[in-house]
């Protein structure tokens, strides 16, 4: 599927295809007059993993963002399990089943990789025992419970991350974004993480939609990708297609950023 017009999802294209369980029809978001998302449409299926590329300020955390909650879309739906989410609050985006990460990893310091961890597992109960229960599932599905006990500071960019991925994961997300996990990893430490998610999408279920500049991931991981270019969905498909589709050459691919 490479035509933008119809990146409501592969649902539509594939007849019997489950309903997605994320839908963006015709979002928009704009800033002083300029248009950082531009009546962008995706849907990612249940138990999917699918990209969101583009070159930087194409828009693409502005997206995860109206999707998250953090801003409320000017036009347009975004729908997550068949409701609408668009424009509530990120705690209420969050309880529903959607959790994310952030592209600059700010755990807190002081706190110990476990603490941090049930930052997250506190998500819709004050019960500190199921809060410690569901750190320590995100931890070790990460292969962290052994750093439990190390405060935040000592971690290395890597576990950093992965402490980024754990707290999101606490929340016990139906729905899983991660923004940028892998940049600035060495390829061995990338290949680490994309097992990870691997693990956490064949193992529990979680469907995921990441944006992610490191294209050895995007091809690993997803079964479908869209591109965004200038806040506009400029192509999507499997990641052969858009790889091999001359405008996405010609925006992102071309350009180097994808080495």
């Amino acid at each position: 599927m490479t035509d933008a017009a119809g990146a409501r999802g592969a649902a539509a294209a594939t007849p019997g295809a489950a309903s997605p369980m994320l839908e963006v029809v015709g979002a928009s978001k704009s800033f002083r007059g300029l248009k950082a998302v531009a009546q962008a449409s995706l849907a990612v299926l249940p138990g999917e993993i699918v990209a969101l590329i583009g070159p930087n300020g194409a828009g693409k955390t502005t997206l995860f963002n109206l999707i998250a909650g953090a801003l409320a879309p000017d036009e347009g739906e975004i729908r997550f399990l068949g409701a609408g989410i668009g424009g509530q609050r990120a705690d209420r985006v969050c309880a529903a089943g959607i959790g994310r990460t952030f592209q600059i990893v700010k755990p807190f310091a002081d706190m110990s990789v476990l603490e941090n961890a049930m930052v997250g597992g506190f998500r819709g109960t004050p019960d500190r025992r199921v809060a410690r229960a569901r750190a320590e599932r995100a931890l070790r599905s990460l292969d962290m419970w052994l750093q439990r006990d190390r405060p935040a500071s000592a971690l290395t960019l890597p576990d950093r991350k992965r402490l980024e991925v754990a707290r999101a994961l606490a929340t016990e997300p139906k729905l899983l974004l991660l923004d940028e996990v892998m940049a600035g990893l060495r390829p061995t430490e990338t290949d680490q993480m994309v097992a990870a998610f691997r693990r956490l999408n064949a193992e529990q279920g979680v469907t995921i939609l990441l944006i992610e500049h490191v294209m050895r991931a995007v091809m690993a991981l997803a079964q479908r990708v869209y591109v965004l270019h200038h806040g506009e969905i400029i192509s999507s498909g499997t990641p052969q297609q858009v790889t091999t589709d001359p405008r996405v050459l010609e925006s992102y691919l071309g350009s180097g950023a994808a080495h």
